[in-house]
Parts: C-alpha cells; structure tokens; sequence
C-alpha cells in the first residue's frame, strides 16, 4: 500500500476534527453539548443502578426452609448446636446479674448500683476474650480454644454462685467477661464454615437467636427462683449445669475443615500468620473500621431497645413485676421469630437490603412500642420491636464473617462485635439519664411522683428518641457499606498480595505443582 493509500492516525484524525470545531463552532457546540449531556445521564444511571444493584438484586431462587434444617449431616447438625448453645450459656449467664442484682445487692449489703458495675466489667473485658480467643483460633483452630472457653464459663458459674462478697463476684464476673468475648466470633465462624453455604442465611439467623433464647431462658429460671423464694445463688448453679452439659457437646465437634485447608495452604505458599496479618491489615483496614463502626450501631439498636425497657415498664408507667416477666417473654419471642425468619430472606434478597428495612421499620415501630394505651397493646409493640431489631440481627453472623479477610475470620467477627459492644456499653445509662433530667409531668405542669414522693423519669421520650437517631444512623451506615452474600469460604483460603481477591484451592493446586516442578528441577540436576 502506498503512502497515500494509508489510513490516517488517530492523531490526525483528532487534528481535522480540531480543525472542523473552529470551522463550524455552532454546529459542534450543539453536538457537543448534546454529547455531553447524554454522557452525563447515562454516568448518572449508571450510578443509580450500581448503588441500586449492591442494595437489592432479583432474588435467587429460594430452597425450602425446612428442607434446610433437615438435610444437614450428622456432623453439621451437632457443629451447629454446640455453637447454639455456647451462646445461649453466654446470654443465660450475662442476664443472670442483671435480673437478679437487687437479691445480690441484699445479699452482700450494698446498693444495686454497685452490683451492676459487675455487668460493666464483664462489656469492658469481652473485647480482650475476643482476641485472644480469636488469635488462638485463627492460629490453632476453632475446636480447642471453644472447648478452654466453655470450661472457663462453667468453673466461673460455679464460682459465682459461692462468692463471699461483692469483690469476690464482680472479680469472677471481670474473668466471665474475657471468656464471653472468645465465645461468640468463634462459635459463629465454627458453625458458618460447617455449613452449606444456601443455609447460611437461616442459620445466622437461628445462631444468633441463641442470645434472646438464653435471656428468654435467665427470665424463666429467675422467675422460678424467685417465686419459690429460694437464693439468686441457684440461677448460676443452673448455669454451671449446662455449661458441663454444653463441654460435652462439643467434644464431638469436629475441627473445621476451612480451617484446615487454610492452614495447609499458608504451609505450601510459605506463609506465616504474621505475613498473613499484614497482607490483611493492609488490603482491608477501612473495611475492619467499617465492621466496628456498624457492630456499633447494631448494639446500640439492641441494647438501646432492650436494657431499659422494663425499668420503663416498672418506673415510668407504674406495671407490676409479673407484667414485665410477661412482656420480657414476649418481646423474646418476637426477637427469636424475626432473627430466624431475615435471616433465611437475607440469603435471596442481601443482608444490606435486609438490615435497611429491619432498621425502617423499627424505626416506624417506635410510637407504639412506647406510647401505646395499655399493657396489651405494648406487648404487641415489644414484640414487633424486638422482631425487627432482632431480625436486623439474624443477618449479622453470616455478614460479619463474609465481610471478614479470609485468613482471620476467627479472630475479625468476634473483636468487631465485642470493639461496637463496648462502644453502645452506655446505652441504657445515657436514657436513664436523660430521662431523670426531664422527668414525666402532669397536665398542670407539676411533677408526677411515685409512692416515695420521688420524681417519676421520662424513660419513654428518651427511649423513642434515642432508637430514633439509632435507626437513621444504621441505615445510612448500612447503605454506605458494601456485602459479600454467600461467599464460598473454601474458596476464599488466604489473602491475595494484590489486594484484589483472594486465594482458592485452584491458585493453591497450581502453587503446589510449580513447587513439585521445581523440586523435580532441583533433584535433575
């Protein structure tokens, strides 16, 4: 072809364009303003679909929810109840201060007040159970340092319901604490890894419904206790009892096979777990902070709704002990059916999208969870509260761990959780608070007084506007966030050195044969 047959450069063709714009600027002034403008709303779509896309995608097709439960094999199905269990213990012994600490308080001489300092040493602590039981487990595995941790629980139940004084007790509480830290993360990441990954929604539901299972139980057993008039000393006797019984279970817990396939592959691309942590710091800092800043909102969507709520019921609107025991259970249950039933939905339609309309409609709830006209009425407001506040909970396990790097899903969930516990660790402190600052008044504008002639807390309005501002800020923080929705975890063994994704079992195949290449080279020659 000749020089004068060549096409043009790119280059060129810029320059006779350049050229063309000066000849004819109307004409390319209006073309490109059209241009642009279509350029600028088609980015504008774009962005609206993609935030639209990593909210709420078409649902997957749903499995049965009880062909979920009963097609688990022997092994998964006693891996999940030993994690279910450990946690219901948790709740069982954690709640057994709180609903017993006036008893204690009589006990030992001292006013309530001193006694719940007992519960805040035990939030002050779980973060350091949380690490190093979650160290241990990503460097030992999940089975052993499950099995020290519920030992500890059952010797510092036992303990608890012998001690002399209130020093003796809330020093055996400060060692609960390390040990309730360790217990959630790595019972969560134990049950998740077992099982098959189109059940994960339901079971993080279902795990994390341990908790109100164990307070709905504490209420019982407490009841019971008191009813018979016999000592507070019994409830954590009771809980020693199933501890033993939960150190059985977990005996026949096997070791998790993620776990192991994690280890052997630090072992082939020479690995250690220090190499390990500073690839994951590395990659995903701004992520671990990001799981701390929602733990956070997500606790204080707990405790924000729960810890002051019968106090509000005895205090504020004058009910008796029974009504609260009763709508103590109720909301419970409630908690238990909307933690198991998002999340199952969190599996097809995404946590993100679950944990937003959980968060909405708490939010929309409030009204009638505080200021409905009778007792009835309020337990059917506590019940669909705790529904959806819990129901935004039941995706947390399954979100927390698939948000976690790979090589650390032992220690990331559980330090997360444990790091946002301590953060709303004030919650019922700050209504309280407020609420003796502005407390309830007549229709003339006098104080209304109790029996003892004492100032009655607007326990109420400072609830409704505290879970208020807590629902506005977890949503924006959950749409802010980002979701990895059924990740497979044997498919996510160690991190990458790039930052872009993660190890699988093939990139280790691969790595293995190029290793046995290069011993073969090495013995030729």
């Amino acid at each position: 072809m000749s020089k004068s047959e060549e096409k043009p450069t790119d280059a060129q063709i810029e320059r006779v364009e350049s050229v063309h714009s000066r000849d004819s600027p109307a004409v390319n002034d209006d073309l490109s303003f059209k241009e642009f403008s279509d350029k600028e709303e088609h980015k504008k779509k774009n962005i609206f679909i993609r935030f639209k896309d990593s909210i709420y995608s078409k649902p997957e097709k749903r499995q049965n929810a009880w062909h979920l439960l009963t097609n688990l094999t022997n092994t998964q199905r006693i891996t999940f109840a030993a994690a279910f269990f450990g946690w219901t213990l948790d709740a069982f012994d954690f709640f057994s201060v709180s609903l017993s600490a006036t008893r204690i308080a009589e006990d030992f001489g001292v006013q309530p007040s001193d006694v719940t300092s007992a519960i805040t040493t035990t939030l002050m602590l779980r973060p350091i159970g949380a690490l190093i039981f979650g160290a241990l487990a990503d460097k030992y595995g999940r089975r052993w340092p499950l099995m020290i941790d519920i030992v500890l629980f059952s010797v510092i139940n036992m303990a608890s319901g012998f001690a002399p004084n209130l020093q003796t007790f809330i020093g055996l509480r400060a060692v609960f604490g390390i040990a309730m830290g360790g217990e959630w993360g790595l019972g969560a990441s134990l049950a998740l890894e077992a099982l098959p990954v189109e059940a994960r929604g339901l079971f993080s539901g279902i795990y994390q419904e341990g908790y109100a299972c164990g307070f709905l139980l504490a209420t019982l057993v407490n009841y019971a206790v008191v009813e018979t008039g016999s000592s507070w000393r019994i409830l954590f006797w009771v809980g020693a009892g199933f501890a033993i019984l939960a150190v059985i279970i977990r005996i026949w817990v096997p070791e998790s096979e993620t776990f192991e396939e994690q280890k052997r592959t630090r072992k082939i691309l020479g690995r250690s777990l220090w190499t390990e942590t500073k690839l994951a710091v590395r990659n995903h800092w701004l992520r671990m902070i990001y799981m701390v800043v929602l733990m956070a909102f997500m606790n204080f969507f707990s405790h924000g709704s729960q810890d002051l709520y019968p106090t509000f019921l005895l205090k504020s609107l004058g009910y008796t002990p029974t009504q609260q025991t009763v709508t103590n259970v109720i909301m419970n249950i409630g908690a238990i059916c909307g933690g198991t039933i998002f999340g199952y939905l969190s599996n097809y339609f995404g946590r993100r999208l679950i944990l937003c309309v959980c968060a909405i409609c708490a939010g929309a709830f409030i009204p009638l969870w505080i200021y409905a006209p009778n007792i009835h009425a309020l337990q059917f407001g506590a019940f669909v509260m705790q529904f959806f506040v819990q129901g935004g909970w039941g995706v947390i396990p399954a979100h927390i761990n698939e948000l976690a790097p790979a090589a650390f899903r032992g220690l990331i969930p559980g330090l997360a959780y444990q790091l946002g516990n301590l953060i709303s660790a004030a919650s019922s402190q700050i209504e309280a608070t407020i609420g003796e600052r502005y407390p309830l008044k007549n229709g003339d504008g006098s104080l209304k007084l109790d029996a003892h002639g004492k100032a009655i807390p607007d326990y109420g309005l400072t609830q409704a506007i505290f879970m208020g501002c807590v629902c506005g800020g977890l949503l924006i923080t959950t749409l802010i966030g980002k979701e990895e929705r059924n990740k497979d975890f044997k498919e996510n063994l160690a991190e990458d050195q790039t930052g872009h994704g993660a190890i699988g079992p093939a990139d280790v195949k691969a790595n293995e044969i190029e290793q046995g290449h290069d011993r073969t080279s090495e013995d030729s020659t």
